[in-house]
């Protein structure tokens, strides 16, 4: 390329929409026999899924932190790292590998089946979920907590009293078993439609999680890439490679609303916040 072009394309990329943060998704970190659903990753595998974020010079945060960084502008080399679902393998699989890289991430949890397994994978295997004491001991570990709803139901179809129970009631849920500001929500199966999103912001939430939200995508809709056993070294590459090709709706995370809005609190219907959620979704 002419030098003389150079600066015109380096403007013109600049004005170009930014595809949302690399967020991985996982679930549970176990050696199991059958895997039906593709949730579940070794602790061998995710070890070394780890160590290719690292030896790239990427640093594996929690979905606040990482909202904040890119609001601020300082998110190169971040990816976000969720575990939905609460499972208890966390705690001794998953966490001493985060901690010896210096990692952070977001576990997404149930609080109204505390204690109990996954029931709604039909298939199995039945895994067990956290505890309070688990969820505790989490938050404890510098991880961030986030509700994946009370006890994984889809919902888009749920009438306005479960809809209120499943986010709002999770939310005070969580933040008596933790003692601190409960910001993430999780879509359960990344099911998410335009009522759901304004129930999540009018519980409080600052920001949460889907899988591939298409045109809703944004501060509470964000896109994630599913990570499974299967995920070696070059698979994880064109992961990352494709993501700005597969993403193609932008999220706006960079203005004041965005940066306040990610770091949570009670959001007032009829207010700034619900205004914009029409226009965000529409």
């Amino acid at each position: 390329m002419p030098a003389v072009m150079a600066p015109r394309a380096a403007a013109i990329r600049r004005l170009l929409p930014k595809p949302p943060p690399w967020v991985a998704m996982y679930h549970s970190i176990a050696d199991v026999p059958d895997d039906p659903y593709r949730v579940t990753v070794s602790p061998v595998r995710f070890a070394r899924q780890l160590h290719w974020l690292n030896d790239r010079g990427l640093r594996g945060v929690s979905v606040g932190e990482l909202l904040e960084a890119t609001a601020a502008g300082r998110a190169r080399g971040l990816v976000g790292l969720t575990f939905d679902d609460g499972y208890a393998d966390f705690l001794d699989a998953a966490l001493p590998l985060l901690r010896a890289h210096r990692f952070t991430a977001t576990v997404y949890v149930l609080p109204g089946r505390l204690g109990g397994e996954n029931a709604w994978d039909e298939e199995g295997p039945r895994k067990p979920l956290l505890t309070e004491d688990g969820i505790r001991r989490i938050a404890d570990a510098g991880m961030e907590i986030g509700s994946h709803g009370l006890r994984h139901v889809s919902l888009p179809a749920a009438d306005d009293a479960t809809l209120a129970d499943e986010t709002g009631r999770s939310r005070t849920l969580l933040e008596e078993i933790t003692g601190a500001t409960v910001a993430g929500f999780c879509y359960p199966y990344g099911h998410v439609d335009a009522r759901v999103i304004r129930a999540v912001r009018e519980a409080g939430y600052g920001h949460a999680c889907a899988i591939d939200p298409g045109r809703l995508t944004g501060v509470y809709a964000l896109p994630r890439v599913h990570i499974d056993d299967q995920d070696t070294s070059w698979r994880l590459t064109a992961k990352r490679a494709l993501h700005p090709l597969r993403r193609r709706y932008p999220a706006d995370l960079t203005s004041p609303t965005a940066a306040r809005d990610i770091r949570g609190g009670r959001q007032v219907p009829g207010g700034d916040s619900a205004r914009r959620s029409s226009a965000d979704v529409s």
